[in-house]
């Protein structure tokens, strides 16, 4: 084991949340920072997701950092405009000079005796720290179903999380195995080069008609100017946040909100009847992650595509390719994973130690979490993206937003009275029990479906049941009471 090195913070993962953790943390005095990132590279989230067709679905104004700007070319941005944004921020914000990479966090442990943080990597690095900002990411752990004779098939295989760009697709038969939001956008992409591609459904999803446009010189010109920027994230954040209403409050609206227009976008685009049972989901829409595409109904009725529904699941790997629950035999080049993530243990993939106890025996029986982001006896731990942190209808960086907020305001009393701090256990129970109880009855709890939102337990442990603006009010809401110091 190496000797350690010590540090004001650390923050683990080089994303989005963990830029908004870094100003977070600069702006409540900190300067000695450190990023563990686990790659080779840094950046999280686009950086690593190269697959075809790879794009944002919230409009690009307000899926970047408040305060940092970018001159997007059109409403939605592709992947490559996010990795340069991506690579701005890093330099901009001085991420680089403090990121160490190929430093895999194993395990996290708390000392109550010189009040540290050690983060133990699995290449034998060592470091110290008085404060941890987990920023792994909520989706960033890749989840590989299993199936008999997995390992006997000869061709390659991948998940959408690391693509193979070594090897060519054109006249390859291809299957995909998912449908969810990466697979959406997968397919339109590849049909066209593939000799046939083969799509695996287990469920079908709601699927939205995606109102991207390319931005005129004009429009570009205007948003340069920091309050149009500023005005333009203001319409579009209230133009999606009345989705909530419908999602959480009043679910009959969805209906009307987003089940018709679905049901609409559907029969547009795809005139086979027997088809379009296939893709009608039977579940709310909103119970799943809602997809957003103009292209993936027309690429599903492709003269090359096949679509293979829940009545024709793969039961068996051969080395030739699968088998199916009709019998039949599917031979293939290539299987893509687009299975998505593993979720269930709140983002964090290594282990945790805190006072007497690990994070995994603290949420045995679901991950559980104050605002999302602190966890009684684990003192100055932050977990950017934790459990009831998600939204289900605007920017994910809103929320990251509003922890730091949180978090600002915890390292601001943390250090004014030299003591670590950590949510009192009765806070964090009455905040549980009040998200699960707001829980009820919604489209995630209620909406008859089974998706990644919900836990092993069952419980929904990945949505905050409400307006977004909420959430940030109450990370903003500072309560001294809730918390233990020392």
């Amino acid at each position: 084991m190496s000797e350690a090195s010590t540090s004001d913070a650390l923050i683990i993962g080089t994303g989005f949340g963990a830029m908004v953790a870094l100003k977070a943390l600069r702006s409540a005095g900190l300067e000695d920072i450190v990023f563990l990132e686990r790659r080779a590279f840094l950046g999280g989230t686009w950086p690593q997701n190269s697959y075809p067709g790879a794009a944002v679905d919230v409009q690009s104004p307000l899926y970047s950092l408040a305060g940092e700007p970018w001159d997007w070319s059109r409403l939605f941005a592709e992947r490559d405009e996010l990795v340069a944004y991506t690579e701005h921020l890093l330099t901009k914000l001085g991420v680089r000079e403090r990121a160490v990479t190929g430093a895999d966090v194993a395990s996290l442990e708390w000392s109550d005796d010189d009040q540290l943080w050690t983060a133990s990597c699995r290449d034998g690095r060592v470091f110290r720290a008085r404060y941890v900002v987990s920023a792994s990411g909520p989706l960033s752990q890749p989840s590989v179903p299993e199936w008999p004779g997995q390992d006997t098939f000869a061709g390659e295989t991948w998940h959408t999380n690391a693509w193979r760009h070594d090897v060519p697709l054109a006249g390859k038969r291809v299957a995909v195995i998912g449908s969810g939001a990466s697979a959406a956008q997968v397919i339109p992409a590849i049909a066209p080069e593939v000799e046939h591609l083969h799509v695996f459904q287990r469920t079908p999803h709601w699927v939205l008609p995606r109102r991207d446009r390319v931005l005129t010189e004009r429009q570009r010109a205007l948003m340069r100017w920091p309050s149009v920027y500023r005005l333009v994230r203001r319409l579009i954040y209230w133009s999606i946040e009345y989705r909530i209403i419908g999602l959480c409050y009043v679910p009959r609206l969805l209906d009307r909100m987003g089940r018709r227009p679905a049901l609409r976008h559907l029969e547009d685009q795809v005139d086979d009847g027997s088809m379009r049972e296939k893709l009608t989901p039977s579940y709310m829409i909103g119970c799943k992650r809602v997809i957003v595409s103009s292209t993936l109904f027309p690429a599903l009725t492709r003269s090359n595509v096949t679509l293979h529904a829940r009545d024709d699941a793969i039961t068996a790997f051969t080395p030739e390719g699968v088998t199916t629950a009709s019998g039949a035999s599917v031979n293939v080049d290539i299987v893509v994973y687009a299975t998505g993530y593993n979720a269930t243990n709140g983002s964090i993939p290594y282990e945790v130690v805190g006072r007497g106890q690990t994070l995994t025996e603290a949420w045995s029986s679901f991950p559980r979490a104050y605002l999302g982001t602190t966890v009684p006896d684990f003192p100055n731990l932050f977990l950017i993206g934790g459990p009831n942190t998600g939204i289900g209808h605007t920017s994910a960086l809103f929320v990251f937003e509003s922890q730091a907020r949180y978090i600002e305001r915890c390292l601001r009393r943390s250090r004014a009275s030299g003591c670590p701090i950590a949510p009192s256990a009765e806070a964090e129970e009455r905040y549980t029990s009040w998200i699960h109880r707001s829980l009820e009855g919604t489209v995630w709890s209620a909406g008859g479906c089974r998706s990644w939102y919900q836990g092993e337990s069952g419980r929904v442990i990945a949505i905050f049941p409400g307006f977004s603006f909420l959430y940030r009010w109450m990370c903003q809401r500072f309560r001294l009471s809730d918390h233990v110091l020392g």
